[in-house]
């Protein structure tokens, strides 16, 4: 592949100030398995170049699925024509400083193939895993599914970036609905596709796995016959894989710089999130500390370079509650005047680049999980994402979850079903008071994340211990 690239951006022949060219191959695997039935089984591959041109400050993009040179001439062609219209009404003068030359590599971290099991072999174990979720006949449904991807991307540019990277990632998801007359309730392991990672086959091999499942089975059940969670205000308890939409929704997307720029406003929405905010803004209580961070070893969005070839390094978004930087790729950087990070991705070869978060982790406290909830005299816990609604400004939300328990002077008690919370970004992130520590750190990801027009759905990650709110609506409701 190499020497086809090099040869190529050595020959391509347009007048462009810069030339970029994005090689990616990738293959995807899917089996989906509902009721212990067999839904889906299914492998796809695809592979494919974008080319970037930059002439008189714009840039222009073509995409191409043939990898000989005349096709890549020709995309060349037509990145360089539709840059060339596009520069009479500019509204930032990009150079070649915001596509600067980088050489290196990564791969991801992984102990097993991703096809070190038959297909035959994943279909049984999630077969099995459907079989042992219907703990009762009160289980309705049940569904499990593993979806894996082995991604392969160069990046060769004409002031000599040469970068290659292989992803290899898993994601895994079973849940079951449990149903009484009227009452029906879901539990899945960590809400909806939550636990997607780097990684191989070993991911599937989790050493708690038969007991999570039943678990999984005997909680839906159980919250038939639970209380509604109380309409109060009073302490909340977020579970790492419910931070993980919270830090999603209500810090990633209102830092991506484009839609603070209003790139994104007609579709995505805009931000409550100025320019004039960075480094002084207070986002959240001094406990607040978040970081995007590509270099974590396993987590979903982990890589060494964006898909413009700037380095991925870990900074501070938020550090102790003031906003520090913006999720804004090199050239949203240079429009913006803000600092930013390496997040410029693209979901695909036929996608151009565009500011997205990738790994965001809360920095953990120094609280223990029984330290947290011993300390609080009324409360509720809450675990996994069920459903949510914020406004295009990522400002008012209304999040629900799928499992609660009430707190009561300083211990778990009765299980509640239905609880949901509400607030506002600023106010919500001001009312943390305790962060836990890194034996309840955990990380997921989401393969969802939805962006862009035309549509682009990329993958994220998210790492968060377990945290508390002070004097937060929660309530219930079928």
């Amino acid at each position: 592949m190499w020497s086809e690239l090099k040869k190529a951006i050595a020959q391509i022949n347009v007048p462009a100030d810069w030339i970029g060219i994005r090689v990616v191959k990738e293959t995807a695997a899917n089996t989906f398995v509902r009721d212990g039935l067999p839904q889906a089984n299914g492998k796809s591959s695809t592979v494919g170049a974008m080319l970037e041109v930059l002439v008189n400050g714009c840039l222009g993009y073509a995409a191409t699925n043939s990898l000989e040179l005349q096709a890549l001439q020709n995309a060349a062609e037509i990145a360089y024509k539709q840059a060339l219209v596009a520069s009479e009404w500019w509204i930032y003068p990009f150079r070649v400083s915001e596509r600067p030359k980088v050489v290196g590599e990564y791969n991801s971290p992984f102990l097993e193939p991703l096809d070190a099991l038959s297909p035959g072999e994943i279909n049984d174990l999630l077969v099995r895993i459907c079989k042992t979720l219907k703990v009762d006949d009160r289980i309705v449904q049940t569904i499990a599914s593993v979806s894996s991807t082995d991604k392969e991307t160069w990046f060769v540019s004409s002031n000599g970036s040469e970068v290659y990277q292989k992803i290899l990632s898993l994601g895994t998801h079973y849940g079951a609905t449990a149903q009484d007359g009227a009452i029906v309730q879901q539990r899945s392991n960590n809400g909806w596709q939550a636990n997607c990672y780097q990684g191989g086959l070993e991911l599937l091999k989790q050493e708690n796995l038969w007991h999570r499942v039943q678990q999984i089975g005997e909680q839906a059940v159980e919250l038939l016959t639970s209380d509604e969670c109380p309409t109060t205000r009073t302490n909340l308890v977020l579970a790492p894989d419910q931070m993980m939409l919270q830090i999603h929704e209500s810090v990633g997307h209102p830092l991506e710089i484009d839609r603070i720029l209003g790139d994104e406003r007609n579709y995505a929405g805009g931000s409550f999130v100025n320019k004039s905010d960075f480094g002084k803004l207070a986002y959240g209580s001094p406990l607040m500390s978040i970081t995007f961070d590509p270099t974590v070893p396993g987590e979903y969005a982990s890589y060494g370079f964006d898909d413009t070839g700037a380095i991925a390094t870990r900074e501070y978004l938020i550090k102790e509650g003031v906003l520090q930087r913006g999720l804004g790729s090199l050239e949203s950087q240079a429009r913006a005047g803000v600092p930013g990070v390496a997040c410029a991705r693209a979901s695909s070869w036929n996608r151009p680049p565009i500011d997205r978060m990738a790994n965001l982790n809360l920095e953990p406290g120094n609280a223990t999980f029984t330290e947290i909830i011993s300390g609080i005299e009324h409360g509720v816990y809450m675990e996994a994402n069920r459903s949510w609604s914020i406004d295009d400004r990522r400002y008012k939300f209304q999040f629900g979850c799928e499992y609660a328990k009430l707190i009561e002077n300083g211990k778990l008690t009765k299980t509640l079903r239905n609880p949901n919370y509400r607030a506002t970004t600023p106010e919500f992130w001001h009312s943390l008071i305790q962060v836990g520590d890194t034996s309840n750190w955990q990380m997921y990801g989401t393969p969802y994340c939805g962006k862009g027009e035309p549509n682009q759905a990329i993958w994220v990650g998210h790492g968060s211990p377990v945290c508390v709110f002070a004097n937060v609506e929660v309530f219930g409701g079928g």
